[in-house]
């Protein structure tokens, strides 16, 4: 995503750092204090805060380039094959994102990974986002079992520890090598999906 936003900010160095950062701040804002907007108008609004940090003008054409970088993402090499294995053997998949609806389902389709999961959970339908605990009861509402019984998969520090917070069995996909947060342990840890897939066995 950072060479997507260097391509079209080319001489703003931290412009993706503010966007991203700024980005986190908005959802926990937000989140915490019940002003509930769904992900796209986060992403926009993130945007807008840093072009205005770094005195950027940016053309609809180019707002829509960037905006467009969250569901053009390439998937992680390990990621169909091991999905592939893992409904295999009979477990039900499904992403738990914080993006809107029509996010989810145009990042997977660019990934070319729909097919792979039986439901796609936005926590648009919590009117929140993770870490709150109404976002990860959509599992439960989903799948029908108690949070016990659903393994989850995090990419991120702090929504693995969300998720154990919630009472997942928690595995977190540390694939950048992250240092630990400080927010109390997580169950399983490992840097890819073949990690995942061993903890899951």
């Amino acid at each position: 995503m950072d060479q997507r936003v260097s391509a079209v900010v080319s001489d703003q160095p931290g412009f993706a750092a503010t966007w991203k950062a700024k980005l986190f701040e908005y959802s926990w804002l937000r989140g915490a204090s019940g002003q509930y907007v769904n992900f796209e108008v986060l992403v926009q609004d993130a945007l807008s805060y840093a072009a205005r940090a770094h005195r950027v003008t940016l053309s609809e054409a180019a707002r829509a380039e960037l905006e467009s970088a969250f569901t053009e993402l390439a998937p992680w090499p390990d990621s169909a094959h091991v999905l592939e294995r893992l409904r295999a053997r009979g477990l039900k998949l499904a992403p738990l994102a914080n993006f809107a609806p029509r996010m989810i389902e145009r990042l997977l389709g660019h990934s070319k990974l729909l097919d792979h999961f039986d439901a796609r959970i936005s926590t648009d339908q919590a009117q929140s986002y993770k870490p709150a605990p109404r976002a990860y009861a959509l599992a439960e509402a989903t799948f029908k079992l108690p949070r016990q019984r659903i393994a989850f998969a995090a990419f991120g520090g702090w929504d693995a520890a969300g998720a154990s917070w919630f009472g997942f069995p928690t595995f977190w996909v540390n694939r950048l090598g992250q240092p630990p947060e400080e927010l109390g342990p997580i169950e399983a840890s490992g840097p890819d999906l073949t990690a995942l897939e061993r903890w899951l066995e």
